[in-house]
């Protein structure tokens, strides 16, 4: 009878699998890194605390450093209660300890959350269609328009972490633990709903026991407990709606989304470039859900990338973040993987290059050139 191995031999073995996976991840960031740099130089401009204390990041550090909001006010975009609380937290109890400034150490966090990203993503490619998938899975998402946010003070990579080991924990049979993860990612970002759904409807759907209702009913605390207690500390029960209100995020049913499409497309005469990347981005996200559904993906991806339209799209807030909003919905990009893998070589080095100098080139004019936030 063979030894069995430790988890930490267990673990130590999927690390190996997965290493061509994380080194393409990493050459691609830092491709797009050195693409930002060298631009940033030749403008005079210094980009370190646009990665890391500017725009979403400041408003996480102040969290870390002063705490919440204790009313509502009435200042549009100024009450912190807007932004969920893990990536925070772990900022607070990480930087004691850290001997770097606190924006450093947020973005160190940042990245660190990237690596395991890109590990479940890779997870659950090669789990659905093996290693190759997995593989080009992984730098498909590392070289999304607006990827270079992974490296960023910003939670879009911790949440992607959370919900990329959730749905692989779903995948394989393991609801408890991809329900705790659910409760991380309900605790990062207002999208965590989207994680809670996939777990939720799959345990309700696939079976009856114990287990399967425990989870179906813990997956969405994460989510809900922030929301509650948004409304006791504001002692008013659509507490954390009312702050979205008054950061212009009401959901519309897709109302305002389509009309900013129709006016950049149609009538805008000299559209912003990033506002254009923005509009092929989510324009392609819903081709790609259609092919999703089509290669009939399995339930916990569909529900996952369905409920992150919806509310992305749904939304009649801002429209400059959208693209940023949907990039933890990697499952969209499966069929572009699966495709490439059956690809020649020559057209998969010519798709994947091609993605990655975009993605450089479109990261730099996101930091350097576009005037608000990513």
């Amino acid at each position: 009878m063979p030894p069995t191995r430790t988890p930490a031999a267990a673990r130590r073995t999927a690390l190996r699998h997965a290493a061509p996976a994380l080194l393409a991840y990493a050459g691609v960031r830092a491709t797009g890194l050195l693409v930002l740099t060298l631009w940033s130089h030749v403008r005079g401009q210094d980009v370190r605390r646009a990665l890391a204390a500017e725009w979403d990041a400041e408003w996480y550090l102040g969290i870390a450093a002063d705490g919440y909001a204790t009313e509502l006010g009435t200042r549009h975009d100024a009450n912190n209660l807007a932004f969920f609380p893990l990536y925070p937290l772990l900022l607070r109890a990480v930087t004691p300890l850290s001997p770097l400034s606190p924006a450093s150490t947020g973005l160190a966090l940042a990245v660190a959350a990237s690596l395991l990203a890109a590990w479940g993503v890779f997870a659950v490619g090669d789990h659905l269609h093996g290693r190759r998938v997995g593989v080009l899975l992984t730098t498909l998402w590392a070289a999304l328009p607006v990827g270079l946010v992974q490296w960023m003070g910003y939670t879009e990579s911790l949440f992607t972490a959370c919900a990329a080991w959730s749905l692989y924990a779903v995948l394989t049979g393991r609801p408890l633990t991809a329900a705790g993860l659910a409760v991380l990612a309900g605790l990062t970002r207002p999208t965590g709903v989207a994680v809670a759904a996939a777990v939720t409807v799959t345990a309700l759907m696939s079976s009856r026991r114990p287990r399967a209702l425990a989870a179906a009913l813990l997956a969405p605390l994460g989510w809900l407990g922030y929301v509650g207690w948004v409304g006791l500390r504001l002692d008013r029960w659509d507490g954390y709606f009312a702050v979205q209100r008054l950061w212009r995020n009401e959901w519309d049913g897709g109302v305002r989304t389509v009309e900013r499409m129709r006016q950049l497309l149609f009538e805008d005469s000299t559209p912003e470039s990033f506002l254009l990347v923005v509009t092929g981005t989510l324009l392609a996200s819903v081709v790609l859900f259609a092919l999703s559904v089509a290669d009939r993906q399995p339930l916990p991806l569909l529900v996952f990338t369905g409920v992150m339209l919806a509310v992305v799209l749904g939304s009649g807030g801002v429209y400059f973040p959208r693209a940023r909003f949907l990039l933890p919905a990697f499952p969209l990009l499966l069929p572009l993987a699966v495709h490439l893998a059956g690809a020649s070589r020559r057209l998969r080095a010519l798709a994947l290059t091609g993605a990655v100098l975009g993605s450089a080139y479109c990261g730099a004019h996101m930091i350097l050139v576009w005037p608000s936030a990513p």
